[in-house]
Parts: C-alpha cells; sequence; structure tokens
C-alpha cells in the first residue's frame, strides 16, 4: 500500500523573531483573493494628446502617459464599470508580463484587458504585501510571439501568505527599503543631471568659441581656437569580429558595445583612446579606455592627432555635442566618424583641457560611485525577498 505524499511545509528560511513560531505559511490562489478586474475600453477616438485625465497605456504603463480622456468619461466609467481603488496593484498583462503598479487614487484610467489587477479586499491579503508577492512569481504566459497573461491564468496562480500581521512586518521592512532605493535614485539622476548642465556651460555652443562658465584662472585667457574635429582627431576602425576570434578567460580585454566580452592573446590599442559605437544597439555611444586592449569592427577608435589635445577632454568635447543627427540607416542604424570629423569645436589651451577632464572625471567618480550604491541596494533587496519568502513550495 502506497502511503500518500506528504505536503512540504512552506516557511521563509528568515522570519522575523515575533514569527519564528508562528507556523508555516498558506497557499492560495489569486482567484481565492478577488475577482481580475479591468477597466473599460477606451476607444482611439475617444482619446487625446492632451486632457483633463492621464490615460495609460501598456507602452506607458509604469511611466509618463502620451494620452488623456475627458473628465466627463472619465467620471462616468469609474462610476459605472470596474476601477480600482487605492491601494490595489494593477498588473500588465501584454508584452512585458508582470510589471506592477501600486494605484495612488490620483485620476488616471487604464488600458483594458492589457492592465487588469485583482479587486482584493483585504481579507487575506494586504495589498502591500501582495505586492511584494508579484515580484516573486513567475508569470504564466500563452506560447504567443506576443506574451499575454490572461484572466484564468492569473485566477490559478498561487501564492503563500502568512498571517496579516506577519504580512504588514515584511511589507513595512521591505517598504522601507524601496524608499531607500528610490532616494538614491534621486540622487544618482540629480548628479547626471548637474553633470549634464556642467557640460553645457563648460564647452561653447555652436558657434561661439568661448564657454559660459569657465575656471578662474583661464577667463582672462581668451577665446579658445576653433577647429574641426577631423583636424585635431584620427580614427580607425577594428578589422576584429566575434566569428574570427578565439576568446580566452585571460589576456588582453576586448570590448563590444556593452562592455568587455571577454580576452585575446594580442592586443590593438596602447595608449588611451576613446570607443564609439558606429553599428546597431547603443551606436553612438561614447567610453573611454586605458591600456592594451581591443575593440569589436562594430566599434570605432579615435585618438588625438597631437599632443597638444588631451584624449579625456577630447572624451568629454566628443560626449556634448548631439552625435544623433550623425547616425543613419533605416535597418541597422550606423554613425561613421568621418561624418562627425566635420563639426567645429573650440579648443582651449592644454592647462584648460586638463582641468575640465580632472572636474568632470571627478564627477563621473562620484556617479560611479551612486551607481554602484544603487546596484548594492538592489542586489540586498533581491536577497533578502529570497530570505523573507519561501522558495520552495508545493503548488
Amino acid at each position: 500500500m502506497t502511503m500518500p505524499e506528504q505536503k512540504k511545509a512552506v516557511v521563509p528560511r528568515l522570519r522575523f523573531p515575533e514569527f519564528r513560531d508562528a507556523g508555516p505559511w498558506e497557499v492560495k490562489r489569486l482567484g481565492d483573493i478577488g475577482p481580475v478586474c479591468m477597466c473599460k475600453r477606451v476607444l482611439k477616438h475617444q482619446t487625446s494628446d492632451k486632457g483633463d485625465i492621464p490615460f495609460y497605456k501598456i507602452g506607458t504603463f509604469g511611466s509618463k502617459p502620451d494620452a488623456y480622456i475627458s473628465k466627463e468619461l472619465y467620471e462616468s466609467y469609474k462610476s459605472i464599470y470596474p476601477f480600482p481603488n487605492k491601494g490595489d496593484v494593477l498588473i500588465s498583462a501584454s508584452g512585458t508580463i508582470g510589471r506592477t503598479v501600486v494605484y495612488d487614487g490620483r485620476p488616471a484610467y487604464f488600458q483594458d484587458s492589457n492592465i487588469v489587477w485583482i479587486a482584493n479586499k483585504e481579507a487575506i491579503v494586504l495589498n502591500a504585501f501582495l505586492a511584494y508577492c508579484y515580484e516573486t512569481v513567475r508569470w504564466p504566459t500563452d506560447d504567443n510571439t506576443i506574451p499575454r497573461l490572461y484572466n484564468d491564468n492569473l485566477r490559478k496562480m498561487k501564492i503563500v501568505v502568512p498571517s496579516k500581521q506577519e504580512q504588514q512586518k515584511i511589507a513595512d521592512c521591505l517598504s522601507s527599503l524601496d524608499e531607500l532605493i528610490e532616494l538614491q535614485a534621486k540622487k544618482l539622476e540629480a548628479l547626471q543631471t548637474h553633470k549634464k548642465g556642467l557640460m553645457q556651460q563648460l564647452f561653447p555652443r555652436e558657434g561661439e568659441t568661448t564657454p559660459r562658465l569657465r575656471f578662474p584662472e583661464f577667463r582672462n585667457a581668451g577665446p579658445w581656437e576653433v577647429k574641426r574635429l577631423s583636424d585635431i582627431t584620427r580614427h580607425e576602425t577594428s578589422s576584429l569580429t566575434l566569428n574570427t576570434l578565439v576568446l580566452t578567460d585571460s589576456g588582453y580585454p576586448i570590448y563590444g558595445a556593452n562592455g568587455c566580452i571577454g580576452f585575446i592573446d594580442s592586443f590593438e590599442q596602447e595608449d588611451k583612446y576613446i570607443a564609439m559605437v558606429k553599428d546597431g544597439s547603443g551606436v553612438g555611444r561614447l567610453t573611454i579606455r586605458e591600456g592594451k586592449s581591443s575593440v569589436l569592427s562594430t566599434l570605432t577608435y579615435i585618438k588625438p592627432r597631437e599632443k597638444s589635445v588631451l584624449v579625456t577632454w577630447l572624451y568629454y568635447c566628443l560626449s556634448a555635442l548631439d552625435l544623433s543627427c550623425f547616425i543613419k540607416g533605416s535597418g541597422i542604424p550606423h554613425i561613421y566618424f568621418s561624418d562627425v570629423g566635420a563639426t567645429k569645436v573650440g579648443l582651449p589651451s592644454l592647462p584648460e583641457q586638463q582641468k575640465i577632464a580632472d572636474c568632470l572625471s571627478s564627477l563621473d567618480e562620484l556617479i560611479e560611485l551612486q551607481a554602484k550604491q544603487l546596484e548594492a541596494l538592489k542586489a540586498h533587496k533581491k536577497g533578502l525577498m529570497q530570505q523573507l519568502f519561501p522558495q520552495e513550495i508545493d503548488l
């Protein structure tokens, strides 16, 4: 006689002290928590580029709206058809499945079927906890080219929940961490905005020979010398492609559009240089490299022609330009530095170049430090959630 299989107790690896003896969590279907709801369909002719109430489609869900509906239509549909309550967790059901937004109660409307929510009365699970549950689940989709989360699949999904007291404790902990992440993201964004504004001040506008902001020791140094980029730079395209390389675990680094892809036994460049993505994704993006290394053929090497131009200053000079106007191609976008070379730029003295490069390099180091701190906070949250939520459950 076969003994019935016993279900494994659902317990997280980490619990707050007051809940360590509270017993296992319960498995619940989302359909048991509340019905799946969506807003009434809004037709294209009912929207406009400007208006009273933002209308979020799947493409703008969680970001800035690009369509609006009238206040009259909003009030009418809100009073007759399903509409989320403040705190309900909205879910993207098409495209990128499982993106969530907690409805803040402000006037807004949402695209039907593509954006749904569980009308949760919080009798079983708190919305604040449910939002974090959604971050841990694997969303079921169909096999279509464009993924879709159907209501029936959503209803059948299972989550595990502890008591409301433990739910609240977990939600409070993770909410505090989210606040830290948001503050760090704002700090990083403020630094990036400051750098952008500073570069606009430190480099002359098109047609001008003097920047609007100069360091005190250069205020009486006179205008910058106007040069074509082709007169002060040289460039070449690498011949290296992925299908011709044997990558190793050590040696000299080789870079693609998104950074180091591995190592090779030889190198093409030894001095500091600028690498510009010339084809495909990220076209026009610039990075500065130093030391023995190489790049793929999708990037271009850029170096100063003479010692009167610092490569670090040149990097920031190029970064201050709008390179997007040089991008061509209806299929794979590309940019040629030979086209960029016709651009005229102001060239200051070597000491002023050095001062500008040192200032912006220090700011970049600070930005990089803040970015690493942001990633560390995100990694900490991810690891904490793996501890606070059961990872192996019998569904």
